[in-house]
């Protein structure tokens, strides 16, 4: 059967269905065009509410089953946030309305069919893990652990194919394990976490902090590179310091078989040399010879790894 995902974002929910998998097992690892039955987006209209959002999520679900006159057995879906074992009501979303609802049960009750959801970072780990970087670099990869650095900080954890979402459903949430002081208070109710130390927006606001002037981060990457700004370099020292420090502890605890780095702050160069460096300095081991990667997908893992949400149910009896 074909394999159905949505990636919900703040701003836009975008659908895949990918093209069925019984006579063609290589589909789990390709990503080509040929391999997309059909992609389609609209506004998520965050602003007008809980119920709202699952409307906009049904009519995108009736807007591709009419496109390919099929309906779909299962939904696999990315979200902000994740779902609660214990409660089932969805947790940590930065689209709040959503936190403390019972989004799982509401949601598939509106759809009429069985739905699986992750956390959009754990669907990147899956995406790129399954049908991106790590079969063309790392093809006998058993443990990959995906990280996305953007406006904040997540991962998730890939073990023989399969999301580890864990007891509480936080597996791969490496944001929110101390990293130092420095960072200050986070809005998880913490101090020092890795997501306010070395996220887009924490170095952003340290930048400015230590300069008086705001600036983009790829500006204030340009202005590291040129020498230009000793503020800027020192923004990217402490970059390169803290994320060495803060994914040495992930090496030291899953020794994956590959890391890939995904989000705005893992566009930046010096992490794939001074960052794997600074790594090296704090594992476990002489030497790091973990295979740190660029992702393949792009802004398409999400809603990617969201299918194949479908296809571990499948396998897994889910």
């Amino acid at each position: 059967m074909s394999l159905w995902g949505i990636d919900l974002g703040g701003t836009k929910i975008e659908g895949v269905i990918l093209r069925d998998a019984s006579d063609d097992k290589v589909m789990l690892r390709d990503a080509s065009d040929d391999k997309v039955m059909l992609r389609q987006r609209h506004n998520t209209e965050a602003e007008k509410g809980y119920t709202h959002i699952i409307s906009r999520i049904k009519l995108l679900v009736d807007n591709m089953a009419g496109a390919i006159g099929e309906e779909p057995a299962k939904l696999g879906i990315a979200t902000p946030g994740s779902i609660d074992p214990l409660t089932g009501l969805l947790k940590n979303s930065n689209t709040t309305c959503l936190n403390d609802m019972p989004f799982f049960e509401d949601l598939q009750n509106a759809l009429g069919f069985p739905i699986k959801i992750a956390n959009d970072a754990n669907c990147f780990a899956l995406a790129e893990a399954r049908m991106g970087v790590v079969p063309d670099v790392v093809p006998d990869a058993k443990v990959v652990f995906g990280v996305i650095m953007g406006t904040g900080v997540g991962g998730g954890v890939v073990v023989h194919g399969q999301l580890i979402e864990g007891k509480h459903g936080i597996g791969g949430e490496w944001g929110h394990i101390f990293l130092d002081e420095s960072g200050g208070k986070c809005y998880c109710g913490k101090t020092g976490c890795v997501e306010q130390v070395i996220s887009g927006t924490a170095l952003q606001d340290f930048y400015q902090k230590r300069s008086g002037s705001s600036r983009k981060l790829q500006e204030i990457v340009a202005l590291a590179e040129a020498g230009e700004d000793k503020i800027a370099i020192e923004t990217i020292d402490r970059l390169m310091h803290f994320f060495g420090l803060g994914i040495s502890t992930i090496i030291n605890v899953l020794d994956p078989d590959a890391i890939v780095l995904g989000g705005g702050v893992g566009n930046i160069d010096l992490l794939y040399t001074e960052g794997v460096r600074q790594a090296g300095l704090h594992i476990f081991n002489p030497r790091l010879e973990t295979p740190f990667l660029r992702p393949k997908l792009g802004d398409s893992a999400g809603v990617f790894g969201a299918a194949l949400l479908v296809d571990t149910a499948l396998s897994d009896g889910g």
